[in-house]
């Protein structure tokens, strides 16, 4: 881990991790490919709710998003398909408009995803990962009354056909007149889609760390010509081009992350632009020297690279494509130089 995490972050980290090599989500999604039927593991749901995860960016709890970030990493270099960084926003903003259901998300009794109202699909919120398995999703949106928060319990769902074999995926259909809503503070909106664009990225980061890992696992055991291929200078530069880009992706969404916790909303938006156009570039780019590396094997169905290559192909897509957040950060940069010096300090 980045060794900027504080002592507590760290065994976070480790206890998290622990928890979940123990309860192998990608062992447990093979038993279930050919059956179609991934749903959250009752287990995890326990796990998240006993250990405070669920509830962590709660007053109560008092965590950060540089706390959940940690997580967030950590259950994507498992392939986890607990969408843990939604569950504990969707708890976060139920808490903020005092909804009777908040008790239940942090708790685990029913669980909420998060979205925003999808401006290229009228009618139906961004995407949800396992939003079949939720009790309901949590819209936040804004219109010129302000901005609001929509409950949606038992929504219509659409369902998601994605590369994704690690997670489901589904919109709801917002229906205005079966919508609990509530006013929010202004900039919410904002708030949570920066969020879940950093969250979404730490997410393709801990997939492109364990690529990595499993990268060089390989290159030490597999041998061409006498000697690990890992031995070949070649080998050697692909693998650590590919450490380059996890290292520099942590260090640049970890600061994303301390950015949410602040209360800079122009260095927010600018560090969670910037953070995602890099580090999901770096993870497809991390995926596919992966695959190049590991050559012939790498393409079979029984090897596991392609869920990782899968899950950040996704990722990439969601909550903002790398095209996408370059633009906003371009946006950004442009709308400051037109400030006056003082302003855009």
């Amino acid at each position: 881990m980045d060794m900027s995490l504080t002592d507590e972050q760290q065994q976070l980290a480790k206890v998290e991790r622990s928890w979940l090599q123990r309860h192998d989500s990608v062992d447990r999604l093979r038993k279930t490919l050919d059956s179609g039927g991934l749903t959250l593991a009752p287990e995890a749901i326990q796990h998240a709710a006993e250990s405070g995860l669920l509830g962590l960016l709660t007053p109560e709890m008092g965590g950060t998003h540089a706390d959940l970030a940690v997580v967030s990493e950590v259950h994507g270099h498992a392939a986890s398909c607990l969408p843990i960084a939604d569950l504990a926003m969707a708890g976060w903003v139920l808490g903020q408009v005092r909804a009777a259901s908040a008790e239940a998300a942090v708790s685990g009794k029913s669980l909420f995803g998060i979205a925003r109202r999808d401006a290229r699909m009228p009618g139906q919120s961004t995407p949800v990962p396992m939003a079949a398995d939720l009790a309901g999703v949590v819209i936040v949106d804004s219109s010129e009354a302000g901005e609001h928060a929509l409950l949606l319990e038992n929504p219509d769902l659409v369902d998601m056909s994605t590369l994704d074999l690690t997670r489901t995926w589904g919109r709801a259909r917002i229906d205005e007149s079966a919508a609990y809503r509530r006013p929010l503070p202004i900039g919410t909106v904002a708030f949570v889609r920066d969020a879940l664009v950093v969250h979404r990225s730490l997410d393709a980061l801990g997939a492109a760390a364990h690529l990595l890992d499993m990268t060089v696992t390989y290159a030490s055991q597999r041998e061409q010509f006498g000697a690990p291929i890992g031995s070949f200078q070649a080998v050697k530069h692909h693998c650590a081009n590919m450490e380059v880009s996890v290292q520099a992706s942590r260090s640049l969404l970890y600061a994303s992350a301390r950015s949410l916790d602040s209360d800079n909303p122009i260095a927010r938006a600018r560090l969670a632009a910037a953070g995602a156009a890099y580090a999901k570039s770096a993870a497809a780019e991390v995926a596919g020297t992966a695959l190049q590396v590991h050559g012939g094997i790498g393409f079979t169905w029984e090897h596991d690279l392609h869920l990782f290559l899968r899950r950040i192909k996704v990722d990439q897509a969601m909550d903002g494509t790398v095209a996408e957040h370059r633009a906003a950060l371009a946006a950004l940069q442009t709308e400051l130089s037109s400030l006056p010096s003082h302003s855009a300090r």
